[in-house]
């Protein structure tokens, strides 16, 4: 019997999630269900299945959290967009990996030559909405279909966390293949170390839904020298501002010390900020 964690309660007010107990069980044991299928899959079927499970996810839960924060989106793209414009220039061209509606391309249209929206499926662009420098590129969940070398750009937002782990390094090298050289990779992912940042943080210890492997510096930074990158760096960003870029060492130090607290001590706002993973791959 699928049992939530004594301290439920906390954790959904740290989360401001305000579902039934009943609730947060169908969705994790769901999540739980479809993450076996992507876990177990081999390549080919996963590239098949990456599309297919989030459809069942989410026309399944009509309460999943991601319905509910749909109002917050336009706040959070503001702020992605004043993260990124000091990494573009006018001739540019900007790639969003795992684009979903293309709200943020679209608002990045402006700035530079050409905005590009990477995914598995363009159910949720609205072309009629669309700049005219703007580009759909459809993706089996790793391949990019580009030429070498053709962007200036690259970002991704929640996503790398959703890959299979034979699938990220894959991508890695997808992303390193298409940026020009000196070009930037900027990749937000949450921390392992204050997770898991899944459903799954109701019941388990890690990520064990749809979130494939949740990183920490340490393992993310690794992923991406061996994808080819030459420069990782991992600046602090807070509401779009790039604050310090603390080295890399000092950053994992902290993470180490993180790592032997009890987990109510790691998983707080402050750790969160802290530990909280962009990451910025140059080529």
């Amino acid at each position: 019997m699928t049992k939530l964690k004594p301290d439920y309660v906390a954790i959904q007010r740290r989360w401001k999630d305000t579902r039934q107990p009943e609730r947060l069980i169908a969705h994790y044991e769901l999540e739980r269900r479809l993450a076996d299928r992507l876990r177990a899959a081999s390549r080919d079927e996963r590239f098949r299945l990456y599309a297919a499970v989030y459809s069942e996810l989410f026309n399944s839960l009509p309460d999943h959290p991601q319905k509910a924060a749909v109002g917050s989106r336009p706040n959070r793209v503001a702020k992605q967009v004043r993260a990124l414009k000091p990494l573009m220039g006018r001739g540019d061209v900007y790639l969003e990996i795992g684009c979903g509606d293309s709200s943020l391309p679209f608002a990045l249209s402006a700035t530079t030559r050409e905005v590009l929206g990477l995914d598995v499926t363009d159910a949720l662009v609205d072309f009629a909405a669309a700049p005219t420098n703007f580009r759909f590129l459809k993706t089996d969940g790793v391949d990019i279909p580009l030429a070498d070398s053709s962007v200036d750009l690259a970002h991704s937002d929640q996503l790398m966390e959703h890959l299979h782990v034979e699938d990220a390094e894959a991508q890695l090298r997808e992303i390193h293949r298409v940026l020009r050289p000196g070009g930037h990779y900027v990749c937000t992912t949450p921390s392992s170390v204050t997770g898991p940042h899944d459903v799954s943080v109701f019941f388990d210890e890690v990520a064990t839904g749809m979130h494939m492997r949740e990183y920490d510096y340490r393992s993310l930074r690794t992923l991406m020298l061996q994808a080819g990158f030459c420069r990782i760096e991992f600046p602090l960003v807070v509401a779009g501002y790039w604050l310090a870029t603390p080295p890399y060492r000092l950053l994992h130090g902290i993470e180490r010390a993180l790592q032997w607290l009890p987990a109510r001590l790691r998983r707080n706002q402050w750790a969160g900020v802290l530990m909280g993973i962009t990451a910025v791959a140059t080529k």
